[in-house]
């Protein structure tokens, strides 16, 4: 009977003992708690503006002549959210520029030659030239035969073929880094100079198709054309996607309209 009594008394003893114990034990899970809310990531914008991968390419229209027979200045606008399309490669045009005739930074100046022929062209035709003897920049060309103007394709998110892409660019990422450039998109496309004059109205090879309008766009000044007279470098000629990361630096120098 003592050692039950005793014992009992000994557990009365030990419950107080152990008090702060449970204390200790619960703040962990309210700092936890507490952590796991702070922590909580927010959402990730998507990457692609336009989330239109659940539509067959092959049902896209490919966009007739009359489209890019306009003044490079009304094009370049209008082509943000248009398509590139080349073998299993499918691209959103994002950012571009408009290069007009008399232009000090169009390749236009230098008159007809071999190389800037196609730019006098009419438009729906590809320009292809290479910068730096690396990097083939695309160009659409834009407004009737002889004027000489075009639109330079500078970043683009992709679509379809992502695996081909990366192959190309010998870069594994899918992130903005992978488009944001024209060498890169020339690049991504597969594209060389002979590419130069190409019809991208007709199916086959490199085509311009239709896709969704941007709800806001953003202007700038064209990039890397210090070289030409001061009323073209500050011209608001650079157009991007309001809100898309799948575009070039500098982006401190594009604004809304």
């Amino acid at each position: 009977m003592s050692k039950t009594q005793r014992f009992k008394r000994v557990g009365k003893l030990k419950q107080p003992i152990f008090t702060t114990e449970p204390e200790h034990e619960t703040r962990p899970s309210l700092r936890s708690k507490s952590v796991t809310i702070r922590a909580k990531p927010k959402p990730k914008p998507k990457l692609n503006p336009f989330p239109i991968s659940d539509i067959p390419v092959d049902k896209l229209t490919i966009l007739p002549p009359e489209f890019c027979q306009i003044d490079s200045l009304d094009l370049a606008p209008r082509l943000l959210g248009k398509l590139l399309r080349k073998d299993d490669v499918v691209l959103q045009i994002t950012e571009v520029e408009a290069y007009r005739p008399n232009d000090s930074a169009c390749h236009g100046r230098f008159g007809i030659t071999a190389r800037t022929a196609p730019v006098f062209g009419a438009g729906g035709h590809a320009y292809v030239y290479l910068c730096y003897g690396l990097h083939s920049m695309l160009n659409i060309v834009a407004d009737k035969e002889g004027v000489g103007a075009a639109v330079l394709i500078r970043s683009c998110a992709p679509i379809c073929g992502l695996e081909t892409i990366q192959q190309r660019r010998g870069q594994k990422t899918d992130k903005p880094v992978l488009l944001s450039g024209p060498g890169k998109v020339g690049q991504a496309l597969g594209l060389t100079t002979e590419w130069s004059n190409h019809c991208l109205y007709t199916p086959g090879g490199l085509e311009l198709l239709d896709g969704p309008e941007p709800e806001k766009i953003l202007i700038g000044p064209r990039v890397g054309i210090e070289y030409a007279l001061p009323e073209h470098v500050n011209a608001l000629w650079r157009f991007a996607i309001a809100g898309t990361p799948w575009i070039s630096a500098p982006k401190n120098t594009l604004r809304p309209p």
